[in-house]
């Protein structure tokens, strides 16, 4: 599982400082590793080594009564980013687990254990081993603009394993730190300042302009008395036990035993309240040595460092080759193009013009944009911009006002003939330079730009619902498009903020035709005699999001009836047919029951059985076991991946985990579809080989 890397060392710069009002001298520990804030501070081997030196140094000071306090801070922008996880990957033996453990334990719990009191100074992003430097602290203070507070490890197959786990539920209570450790990761939503501040987490909210004179006055404050900080008292064992029980049953009940690194926290927390902090510690130590030699962390550190490393996309031309965008057009006013309005405004900052046949569609799709806008503005936006936002989308019923736009996007129906006639109308009016790009799901974009003057600047670039949040945007390479289209579609992509895969023109491009085939061998399973609850429950394994049924009503059963169909009618049999899904399109029903709870998954409406089914000759009907149905979508998965790879639809498996983890929520923990294949066997056993012969050890260079 080892192999070579060059740790960016963190060094721990010690100085002294003269408190205010005469309050006597604090040893700073700076955190910093040399670099800009494109290079965040991550702690590798080498990094705590120092880290613990210099805290061993200011240690014995304070013992010698040399220094009144001890404080760490970070360079601009970070505090620390955490463990350097090139360097846990490598990782080879149980002994060089546990002495990571160890390592850390050693190094930050003397900043909790000094003979004067210890301060954070939050200035920066404070993530997982960053934010337990500030945890083991006696006090901690938070610059106000800082936006990454995380303990983010269960969702990287670890947990909190340098005292996070063991304070910060003694900090600000047991349910809140259930929220920050488990729930918070799962939905990869860090903490800002004000919330971190509002939790307990710091005490005390500062402004960034003088953060560092700010902290050191309120350090002095709390050393002279007039500052006093009121510490919560931890939970009864009762009410604790109680929380974790309802946490786990939670934890149950969303991933379904599917990833351990969520269940080994929880056993540490069993341990109680009145749990010793060494015997805390040592917990923690354990724990981290099992799950850093688990396959979870290495199909977790393999997707994070795919993901990032998509970022530089694989096969996108030269970025020099994109033409600027100074006006986008959207063809369409429902609402996703009512959403890529509000989106490319946004980000682009370019004016924007939505078009539909009639001005009612025009108004209503308006009102599509303004309405996220008005959310956003009370919370993540200020009113001013989301108003500024919502002012540069115009609408229009004139087709003509597309002709200053640079940049045009359809997003109407999926019907090919449709868009091939918007398509041939925008050819008339647009410059012969313009880019055009199609929305489309499922359908050929060769064939949609076939008949037109210039077929080489049609794109495709699919996004998915809902389009601020969903990360991913497939590019599609048509047969004519040119260098200088693709390129502007991925540099359209990266000012929108979303990783872009690039992808070839075959039917359901990644994510869809596979998504929807998983999707219809369950159809299928159903239509043929196996009980709707058993089916439903049979992907459990596979720790996705959501089941089935409730995907389908997601994304709404008209959509996945149609992409089925489509893929089916392209690509054949494989694609099951349903009159089951036909009748509930055709009756408007919901497959799915409202979740019993918030934070739960929604489960199949047994009702729903009633559609599917009747047209199954009682000869022809089984009733299969959840195994077995699992069985069959991951032989079907494994049989399409491989024809996928072979069409070149994309150049490697790893871009496929990569747009599965982004577009189809595949988790993080299952290091995308492929490693998860390559491990239970099904790759070999279908395809006579493994889509990672060398393994996933090594972290890829681009995907």
């Amino acid at each position: 599982m080892s192999h070579e890397f060059e740790e960016i060392v963190t060094h721990a710069l010690v100085r002294d400082i003269t408190l205010p009002s005469d309050a006597g001298t604090l040893a700073l520990i700076t955190i910093d590793n040399g670099l800009d804030h494109t290079k965040p501070t991550t702690l590798g081997p080498q990094s705590m080594k120092e880290i613990k030196a210099a805290v061993e140094e200011v240690h014995a000071r304070a013992a010698r009564g040399e220094i009144v306090a001890a404080a760490v801070t970070g360079k601009p922008y970070y505090l620390a980013a955490g463990a350097d996880l090139k360097a846990v990957a490598t990782i080879a033996t149980d002994e060089q687990a546990r002495d990571l453990g160890h390592t850390g334990h050693e190094a930050y719990r003397l900043l909790g254990e000094m003979a004067v009191p210890t301060f954070a100074f939050i200035n920066g992003a404070a993530l997982g081993g960053g934010l337990e430097i500030a945890l083991n602290c006696t006090y901690r203070t938070i610059a106000s603009d800082v936006g990454g507070i995380a303990l983010p490890e269960t969702a990287l197959g670890l947990v909190p394993g340098w005292g996070g786990a063991y304070i910060l539920p003694r900090l600000i209570g047991i349910a809140a730190a259930l929220d920050v450790m488990i729930a918070r990761p799962a939905a990869n939503k860090p903490l800002k300042a004000a919330e971190a501040a509002g939790l307990g987490i710091a005490d005390i909210l500062l402004e960034p302009a003088d953060f560092l004179e700010q902290s050191l006055v309120w350090a002095a404050g709390v050393l002279n008395g007039s500052v006093t900080v009121d510490r919560r008292e931890i939970e009864s064992p009762e009410v604790w036990n109680a929380t974790v029980r309802a946490a786990r049953a939670q934890v149950d009940a969303t991933v379904h035993g599917a990833r351990p690194a969520p269940y080994k926290l929880l056993e540490l927390l069993e341990l109680g309240p009145d749990t010793s902090r060494d015997e805390g510690f040592a917990a923690e130590d354990r724990a981290l040595e099992e799950l850093i030699m688990s396959e979870e962390f290495r199909a977790s550190i393999y997707a994070f460092h795919s993901v990032n490393a998509a970022k530089r996309p694989t096969g996108a031309p030269d970025p020099k080759l994109a033409q600027p965008i100074t006006r986008v057009g959207i063809v369409g006013a429902g609402l996703m193009a009512a959403q890529l309005a509000f989106l490319f405004s946004q980000r682009l900052s370019v004016p924007v013009v939505m078009r539909d046949l009639d001005q009612e569609r025009v108004d209503k799709g308006l009102q599509f944009v303004a309405s996220p806008a008005e959310k956003l503005a009370g919370g993540k936006l200020k009113a001013a911009v989301a108003d500024k936002i919502v002012a540069g989308v115009h609408g229009t019923t004139e087709l003509g006002e597309f002709a200053q736009c640079d940049f045009i996007i359809e997003a109407v129906t999926e019907i090919l003939p449709l868009k091939k006639k918007v398509f041939a109308e925008l050819e008339q009016v647009i410059s012969p330079t313009a880019i055009l790009a199609t929305n489309t799901s499922a359908l050929s974009v060769t064939e949609m730009a076939a008949d037109l003057q210039h077929p080489q600047r049609v794109v495709g670039l699919h996004f998915f619902n809902p389009v601020a949040q969903m990360p991913l945007i497939e590019v599609i390479h048509a047969e004519k498009t040119t260098d200088e289209a693709l390129a502007t579609a991925f540099a359209v992509a990266k000012k929108l903020r979303k990783t872009a895969v690039l992808a070839g023109d075959r039917p359901g491009f990644v994510v869809n035709r596979l998504l929807i085939l998983l999707m219809g061998k369950i159809v299928e399973a159903i239509e043929n005699g196996t009980d709707i609850s058993v089916a439903d429950r049979a992907l459990r394994p596979l720790g996705l999001p959501m089941g089935p049924f409730a995907l389908f009503d997601l994304v709404g059963p008209a959509v996945g009836l149609h992409v089925l169909t489509s893929l089916r009618q392209d690509l054949g049999e494989r694609f099951p047919a349903s009159p089951g899904l036909e009748q509930v399109v055709a009756e408007g029903a919901r497959v799915s029951l409202p979740p019993v709870a918030k934070g739960l998954p929604a489960e199949v409406d047994p009702a729903a059985a009633r559609f599917f089914g009747k047209e199954t000759h009682e000869s022809q009907r089984e009733s299969l076991t959840e195994d077995e149905v699992l069985d069959r979508v991951l032989t079907a998965l494994t049989a399409e991946i491989g024809m996928m790879l072979d069409e070149g639809v994309v150049q490697t498996p790893t871009q496929i985990d990569v747009c599965m983890i982004l577009g189809a929520g595949w988790s993080f923990a299952a290091g995308g579809i492929t490693p998860y294949l390559d491990r239970t066997g099904y790759s070999e056993k279908i395809l006579g080989k493994r889509f990672h012969p060398q393994g996933i050890a090594s972290v890829p260079a681009h995907v």
